[in-house]
């Protein structure tokens, strides 16, 4: 079966490893600092950006969750519109800036550059803005020589989209005016020895190394839980629960695993569903190119059908897909953010994670076949 994530016990941590992915990240970097979670990140910088009052704004293609940290700051979250490629509508975005405007937000969406950044980037200095680059999930990505997450004043990046390990990201500071003016708290320091937290992620992550190797068995503790009732927390919630530092687990993870080996394992199975849904006329790629240096998070398509074209891949014996993201109420009840809502409601996220072979991809194009 293919799992939607990387596991733990695939990756071997007494493999020898040329280079480490912390090494990776710090030689592209002028200034960076470890956390448990990007949100945990922004919570710690913005206030070197904006004053409580100000607005930020932020792509309202974009998790619920993600503007917890504007929130709880006292700052005034602002969504702008997107286009069908993913690019900001720029007219939209410019009707809300404002000189409350402290900063606007960018994302390279799926570990792919963001398209229109350079027209983003001079209305923010129009209006004398900073510019967080959000780089959640291509955290290897490279484009055209710099490492995405670096081209604002600030950005960020997600670990453990990348990586079976507990929990971890990792936040630039590329402007040395916003670095004198901030002071990371402790959350910024990893922590100093393994917790019950690692032991407990390694136990889980054997639980279900073992069930995704009998699938029968998964598909029973599935419904059993779905049985069971539950679902995913609220925003405030899980923003809560991310407040943490790097773990221990993690950060020896970070320290050993090859970035090279990572990203042509990705590269290699994004072409591989490339392949694989050439023929179908239903399901397109949203970036049907590859340029070199970007370590795709997952291959995300649009389908016209999703519900039915993931029950298709489910048949194929492929998991983890899903539609992204859950998107905030403030958007779902604007009709100014219907291509974010279209977008939320047919775009799946097919996995291409460095523990397939894309081989067994290859196989999957077949069956749909």
């Amino acid at each position: 079966m293919i799992s939607g994530s990387p596991s733990l016990f695939t990756w071997s941590l007494s493999e020898p490893r040329p280079v480490g992915l912390t090494s990776f990240l710090r030689q592209r970097a002028d200034a960076l600092w470890f956390y448990g979670s990007s949100k945990a990140a922004l919570r710690d910088v913005l206030p070197a950006l904006a004053a409580p009052g100000e607005t930020i704004l932020v792509p309202s293609y974009l998790p619920d969750a993600v503007v917890e940290p504007v929130e709880e700051l006292g700052l005034e979250t602002r969504y702008y519109a997107i286009e069908p490629d993913l690019s900001p509508d720029l007219a939209d975005l410019e009707r809300r800036l404002d000189d409350r405007t402290a900063a606007v937000v960018s994302v390279n969406y799926f570990g792919f550059p963001q398209p229109g950044l350079e027209a983003t980037l001079d209305l923010a200095e129009e209006y004398d803005c900073y510019h967080v680059d959000d780089n959640a999930h291509g955290a290897l990505s490279v484009d055209d020589g710099t490492l995405l997450g670096t081209r604002g004043h600030v950005g960020v990046a997600s670990l453990w989209k990348l990586l079976p390990i507990p929990n971890g990201a990792v936040l630039y500071v590329s402007d040395e005016a916003v670095r004198r003016r901030f002071t990371p708290s402790p959350l910024a320091t990893p922590r100093a020895g393994f917790d019950t937290e690692d032991y407990r992620f390694v136990m889980k992550s054997l639980a279900v190394d073992v069930l995704s190797t009998h699938t029968a068995v998964k598909q029973s503790i599935g419904a059993l839980v779905s049985r069971r009732g539950g679902g995913v927390a609220d925003p405030r919630t899980r923003y809560e629960a991310s407040k943490e530092p790097l773990s221990k687990l993690s950060e020896r993870i970070l320290e050993d695993a090859d970035p090279a080996v990572i990203r042509s394992a990705r590269r290699e199975n994004y072409r591989a569903w490339r392949r694989a849904l050439r023929d179908r006329s239903d399901v397109d790629l949203l970036f049907p190119d590859l340029a070199d240096g970007i370590c795709p998070q997952v291959c995300p398509v649009r389908a016209t059908r999703p519900a039915r074209f993931r029950r298709e891949l489910e048949r194929c014996d492929v998991g983890g897909v899903h539609t992204w993201p859950r998107l905030a109420p403030a958007v779902l009840t604007d009709s100014t953010y219907e291509t974010a809502r279209t977008l939320s409601e047919s775009v799946l996220t097919l996995p291409v994670h460095q523990h397939i072979d894309a081989a067994q991809i290859d196989a999957v194009g077949r069956c749909l076949r």
